[in-house]
């Protein structure tokens, strides 16, 4: 198990800026977090881009660009009929005249004045961003006589792997061999592989010893495994014979939070399930999500430092967030809390 609670910037610091891009990613740097999360697409030449979903009508100023007009279209992903703009019928280079925009402007209209100034980044992009930052920490430590810093972890996830792959566009090669060219690679390599489904886990586990994390949904069941015929579902990776399974393959699993403590009538949280000590006897980690500060995301009756208190102390490994400067003062208050318990 990790050494402390690991704080994992969900989209980078996606409460500040608009998510999936080098502003937020370096923000959720410089507030502390282990980790920043690129959710990973692929554009039409086969470059790993960070955007939430391949729709980026809702992301990007796309819709308002005429010459794009006529890549507008209707597809089934998941299962789900979505019409808008697919970054797998756009180059590279035309992605890059796009700008990004906050996808949920109503809850963070601050967030809207980057709006039509940041671009979609490449994931190559952000471990070049994560490399700079990385070396001027390394340097000023020098400079300082202190310690080296703690290096910057990656935890990208692939999103609709089973969709891309039917396109003639995996992404399990692509990622590993950018990931190793800047030098994340074995058990140690600062860098967890995420996704809802199993499969693709499967294959980045015979091409890479990075731990990997099997997101688990509240509902419903992995698209690969329903695409395929598959009966089974998110809840039954959960149990203990599921859980078995998922040891097979990964190190960790990703749960939806209600999955770890469920929210009772009144939208207060409520007993704390088995879910974390099953994860823990079947030798997995447990990093929950997203925990958010908008009020609209909250339990009753707590703020989102409350929150997280609540989930650290049923004994998570590390959490997802929006906010990575509350998630790492909740959690090193929780850390220093339980040492002084010790102590006494």
């Amino acid at each position: 198990m990790s050494q402390r609670v690991v704080v994992i910037a969900h989209r980078g610091a996606s409460g500040y800026a608009p998510e999936h891009t080098l502003v937020s990613y370096f923000t959720a740097i410089a507030q502390g977090a282990d980790y920043i999360e690129p959710d990973l697409v692929m554009t039409r030449d086969g470059v790993l881009v960070a955007r939430h979903e391949n729709e980026i009508g809702g992301t990007t100023d796309v819709a308002g660009r005429g010459e794009f007009a006529g890549r507008r279209t209707t597809k089934i992903i998941d299962g789900v009929s979505i019409t808008g703009w697919f970054t797998e019928d756009f180059l590279l280079e035309e992605l890059k005249t796009l700008r990004a925009r906050e996808r949920i402007p109503q809850l963070r209209p601050a967030n809207t004045r980057l709006d039509g100034r940041l671009e979609i980044p490449t994931l190559e992009e952000i471990l070049a961003l994560v490399r700079g930052v990385e070396e001027q920490r390394r340097v000023r430590a020098r400079e300082l006589g202190l310690p080296a810093p703690e290096p910057i972890g990656v935890y990208p996830e692939t999103k609709h792997p089973s969709h891309f792959t039917g396109l003639g566009l995996p992404m399990e090669e692509r990622l590993v061999q950018t990931l190793e060219r800047h030098g994340y690679r074995g058990a140690d390599g600062r860098a967890f592989l995420q996704s809802f489904e199993t499969g693709n886990l499967q294959v980045l586990s015979r091409l890479t010893q990075l731990p990997l994390v099997q997101l688990i949904e509240a509902a419903g069941a992995p698209y690969d495994l329903v695409q395929s015929g598959d009966p089974r579902t998110y809840a039954d990776l959960l149990t203990p014979r599921g859980l078995e399974g998922i040891a097979d393959y990964a190190a960790c699993i990703g749960p939806a939070k209600s999955l770890v403590i469920p929210r009772d009538g009144e939208g207060r949280l409520g007993k704390p399930t088995s879910l974390v000590a099953d994860c823990h006897a079947a030798g997995l980690e447990v990093h929950p999500w997203t925990f958010r500060a908008e009020k609209e995301f909250l339990p009753a009756g707590v703020d989102l430092e409350g929150e997280l208190r609540a989930f650290l102390a049923v004994g998570i490994d590390g959490f997802f967030t929006d906010q990575p400067d509350v998630g790492v003062r909740a959690r090193d208050a929780f850390t220093i809390g339980s040492a002084e318990r010790i102590a006494k």
